[in-house]
């Protein structure tokens, strides 16, 4: 599928090898219970996917892991009862 540049609907930087990111996240949080945690895995898989794709790689790759941080905090509460 080649889906043409559109800042606003088909951002380049949100579209890779045919498949566009918001489509990749919708599958990858289905199964998730927690919309706190399907939101946080989502923010994790849009960081990563545009991340060489955008040009601020390494920006990207950081926010990633703040969300990711994010979500194993919020996990390890949950287990640990603080929550």
């Amino acid at each position: 599928m080649n889906i043409a540049n559109d800042p606003v609907n088909h951002p380049s930087h949100y579209t890779a090898g045919g498949i566009e990111c918001i489509d990749a996240i919708a599958s990858a949080i289905c199964m998730y219970n927690n919309p706190i945690d399907a939101w946080l895995v989502g923010q994790v898989i849009k960081y990563l996917w545009r991340a060489p794709l955008k040009g601020k790689y390494a920006e990207d790759i950081r926010k990633a892991q703040f969300y990711l941080n994010r979500l194993v905090n919020g996990l390890e509460a949950k287990t640990n009862g603080e929550t």
